[in-house]
């Protein structure tokens, strides 16, 4: 019975060796120099000035919300849409109704202001 899942087991234990190694193997093997021009933060080949402490408006929290949403509903929407001649009318409703709960959700966020970037 356990040999059904060896494979499994298998593809998890490289799963986890596979970015656990190189990590190590860098840590181990890298150059150890620190200096305060190499703690520096850089960024963009633009030096840092300034606090890093910067406060966002939430309105941008709000927008990346609701497009992370939205892009989910694709992926659900996708493999739906490629076999629909082979699910019938029962799949047809029932991705209605996601559809439209995501259609309510984006219009109770519309009412909100959370898609206005003033």
């Amino acid at each position: 019975m356990f040999a059904d899942y060896s494979f499994v087991g298998l593809m998890a234990v490289i799963a986890l060796l596979f970015p656990v190694v190189p990590v190590v193997l860098a840590k181990i093997l890298g150059p150890k120099k620190p200096s305060p021009i190499k703690n520096d933060t850089y960024e963009c080949g633009i030096e840092a000035t300034g606090s890093s402490w910067i406060q966002f408006r939430v309105q941008y929290y709000l927008y990346a919300l609701v497009f992370v949403i939205f892009d989910v509903e694709t992926v659900f929407l996708f493999p739906w849409a490629v076999s629909y001649g082979v699910l019938g009318w029962f799949a047809l409703v029932q991705m209605s109704i996601f559809v439209g709960l995501l259609v309510v959700g984006l219009i109770y966020a519309w009412r909100k202001g959370a898609l206005e970037w003033t």
